[in-house]
């Protein structure tokens, strides 16, 4: 289950971006964008997340998941468009040649951080 470094590694990017001038840091949300091609089940990037966020400032946070549509661009006749179904033909011209432009992501967007020590939202 790739879920589980997945869920590891947004920890740790989460971790190393909040300030020092943090003393009690406390994360709510996670916003996540992940691109339908990533191939990650999201309920079980979610169980990961829970387990392994355990007494970290990351405890209890929600993660938001943004999905992101496979969008492809023709190589030959420049046609741009969503992917819905497995079939990697142009809309347009029927050519085989093409660029995806996205749906292969899996970034941590942002997150809502709270000093708990000063009680405020960052």
């Amino acid at each position: 289950m790739h879920e589980m470094g997945i869920a590891l590694e947004i920890i740790e990017i989460v971790r190393s971006s909040i300030p020092e001038s943090v003393k009690r840091p406390r994360v709510e949300r996670v916003h996540l964008k992940i691109g339908r091609l990533s191939a990650v089940v999201t309920d079980s990037l979610r169980f990961c997340f829970e387990v392994a966020s355990e007494e970290t400032p990351l405890a209890g946070a929600e993660l938001v998941v943004d999905e992101i549509p496979v969008e492809a661009q023709c190589n030959d006749c420049g046609h741009r468009w969503t992917i819905d179904e497995p079939v990697f033909v142009c809309a347009s011209c029927r050519g085989g040649s093409l660029t995806l432009l996205s749906g292969r992501e899996l970034d941590v967007h942002s997150f809502q951080l709270i000093d708990e020590e000063n009680d405020h939202a960052h």
